[in-house]
């Protein structure tokens, strides 16, 4: 008897996850370093797809929430050399300002809930790019440490230098692909597909729509300021350009490479986007001109994403779009 397709997937990805723990062992610094872009992007682009993919709105302004996370953990690195603290700290303001701005965001919906978003994400940019005393102005915010992270009374580890980094975002975006996992197949995540689906329908079934586009704004919120939090030690630099509308288009550009109806696709999007660029940047210093018209061509030619052409070929009887079954009357 042949293995089972389920048990073929968990043991590509528990090999998956057993090599990128033993990847640190023959990697250069600079692989390194793209595999932590790599997995912050994924961060990044996970968070996106639950607001575009399963609750059906499209934001421009998730680069925002990713410089909220970024300097709300450099700023307490450079006060309290703690990397848990700057982790936490970045997490939790990126939260809270997706919060309040969702407040006024979910109340459209469409074209206008991403004119909103895009708006508000160029205010937060005006704000790193303006306000020079805490953010640092243009030149941004230099010096970040790499502190050890430290956990009072329970732990303490240092990660100066770039492997032991490597081994902190792993094992928070592996903590965040699960997290997002269990959300998007429990009951939250079937609602917000209900609500993409039809609204009409699940206003009318008594489901508080607003209410659960502002849950699935904060969450995606939550996840843009992961990324933000672990690029900020990674790189000691923080500038405004990384709350530019144009950086809100990475996340959009990987989540439709890779696909919005596979929960894989935006991570495999981030792998493709990052090696993509990688190799363009060898060859030329016009690499955005080549890079936008790569990534035309492949989402023109992979409709749907390349995961979900691998998936719709692979496993024909395994729907590649998250179905909510209804009821009949």
């Amino acid at each position: 008897m042949g293995v089972r397709p389920s048990r073929r997937l968990a043991v590509f990805l528990a090999a998956l996850v057993a090599a990128l723990f033993l990847f640190p062992l023959v990697a250069r610094s600079y692989s390194l370093y793209l595999a932590m872009q790599i997995l912050i992007l994924s961060v990044f682009s996970l968070g996106f797809n639950l607001l575009f993919g399963y609750a059906g709105l499209l934001s421009f302004g998730q680069a925002g929430f990713f410089a909220v996370g970024a300097y709300g953990c450099a700023k307490i690195l450079l006060a309290v050399p703690n990397l848990f603290l700057g982790l936490v700290g970045g997490i939790v303001a990126a939260g809270i300002v997706a919060f309040l701005l969702g407040i006024l965001c979910v109340r459209h919906t469409r074209i206008y809930f991403s004119m909103l978003t895009l708006a508000f994400g160029m205010m937060i940019f005006s704000i790193a790019l303006k306000w020079r005393d805490f953010t640092g102005g243009d030149d941004g915010l230099v010096g970040i440490p790499r502190a050890p992270l430290e956990i009072p009374g329970l732990l303490t580890i240092g990660v100066a230098n770039l492997e032991q980094y490597y081994y902190v975002v792993l094992v928070v975006s592996l903590l965040s692909v699960l997290g997002m996992y269990r959300l998007v197949h429990s009951p939250l995540g079937l609602t917000l597909q209900a609500i993409r689906d039809s609204e009409s329908r699940a206003e009318f079934a008594g489901v508080p729509v607003r209410n659960y586009r502002l849950v699935a704004f904060t969450i995606a919120g939550l996840y843009a300021g992961v990324a933000g939090a672990l690029l900020a030690p990674l790189e000691n630099t923080i500038t405004p350009p990384i709350a530019h509308w144009s950086a809100s288009a990475e996340p959009v550009m990987a989540t439709l490479l890779g696909g919005i109806h596979v929960f894989g696709g935006p991570i495999v999007g981030a792998f493709l986007f990052f090696m993509i660029k990688d190799i363009i940047v060898r060859f030329t210093q016009y690499w955005l001109i080549w890079l936008g018209a790569i990534v035309v061509i492949l989402v023109m030619g992979f409709r749907g994403g390349v995961l979900s052409i691998l998936v719709e070929r692979l496993m024909p009887w395994r729907p590649t779009r998250p179905m909510v079954t209804r009821r009949k009357a």
